[in-house]
């Protein structure tokens, strides 16, 4: 039956954030807001929504370490396999932005996240409102930067057909889209509990694999099939401000809403998993400056891939 819940949960989750993205852009377009400033705020936002609830719902039943480690495990999966899978497809092309904004404010999130979590195995309530605050400097500026370089972010989505939608529609979507979500949450921390009983492994190794994993599936199968479509509907700007939400959001939300502590049997987030997202996000630089210059391609993708199943061996070898 746990695995019933798992993969019900799974598929809710990936429905629920199909019909959050799609009925967030079209709400964006209605209010006339830029397709730069939908893909890399709204979009990001409501792809991070599964982390969000699955996180909320965690902390709610006292399993902080399931709500760390989904965010933990997310940001590595979607570098190690939404990155890797997606530049298998087609190659993925490393512009400016990647140094001068995106990745060293990912490696700032990123470095908070930690001291966060090292000051007390904790994030309390005030720590999550400082999150937020964060996250709204990063919002102001990029929105800023988005308007002084007018470019378009090709996202898969049909603009046309989002704009003519009517409001009842959006608004269902919207609707639907959120009971999605929180029922797949419902089942797949269910189901993830009951088998970490079973098997005896903590919660918070299970969601760093299994649970990050299914968070990260809408993303996976969006950027894989805009790569078969040869479209360029994800960059890794994009990627890149998908873990920063799911840390400024994610984790500030779910620490206001209940305040998250690391229990004694969850601390292999502090004195292992955390080393390895930071160790995927930093690994972003040396990658842009191995041949191919300035550019994810297969070799890179599979590099990715190769050390992401090297952290998923690593992280059940030592239970």
């Amino acid at each position: 039956m746990s695995i019933f819940y798992i993969i019900i949960g799974f598929i809710s989750l990936v429905a629920g954030g199909e019909l959050l993205v799609r009925s967030s852009v079209g709400l964006s377009l209605k209010l006339n807001l830029s397709r730069m400033i939908i893909g890399l705020t709204v979009v990001s936002f409501a792809t991070s929504a599964p982390e969000l609830i699955v996180s909320i719902q965690g902390a709610l039943n006292g399993l902080s370490g399931l709500a760390v480690g989904n965010v933990i495990g997310s940001n590595i999966a979607n570098i190690g396999v939404v990155l890797g899978a997606t530049a298998l497809v087609g190659s993925l092309a490393i512009d400016k932005d990647f140094f001068k904004f995106n990745w060293p404010w990912m490696m700032i999130f990123s470095f908070v996240c930690y001291g966060l979590l090292w000051t007390g195995n904790n994030i309390l309530r005030w720590e999550g409102i400082a999150l937020l605050v964060l996250l709204s400097v990063f919002l102001v500026l990029l929105i800023r930067r988005a308007r002084k370089q007018p470019t378009s972010v090709d996202l898969d989505l049909d603009v046309d057909k989002q704009t003519s939608n009517p409001w009842w529609k959006i608004l269902v979507f919207l609707s639907l889209g959120g009971v999605a979500l929180w029922l797949g949450s419902e089942w797949l921390v269910k189901g993830a509990v009951e088998i970490a009983t079973a098997l005896a492994i903590p919660e918070s190794v299970i969601a760093v694999s299994m649970i990050a994993i299914g968070t990260s599936v809408p993303e996976l199968a969006a950027s894989l099939i805009a790569a078969l479509k040869k479209e360029k509907a994800i960059s890794l700007g994009n990627l890149i401000g998908s873990n920063i939400f799911n840390i400024g959001s994610v984790l500030g939300i779910t620490a206001i809403i209940h305040p998250i502590s690391i229990q004694s049997d969850s601390l292999s987030l502090l004195t292992n998993d955390i080393y390895w997202m930071i160790g995927f996000a930093g690994a972003l630089l040396p990658l842009a400056f191995i041949p191919k210059f300035f550019e994810i391609n297969r070799m890179k993708g599979l590099i990715l891939l190769i050390a992401y199943g090297t952290f998923i061996y690593f992280l059940f070898d030592t239970l």
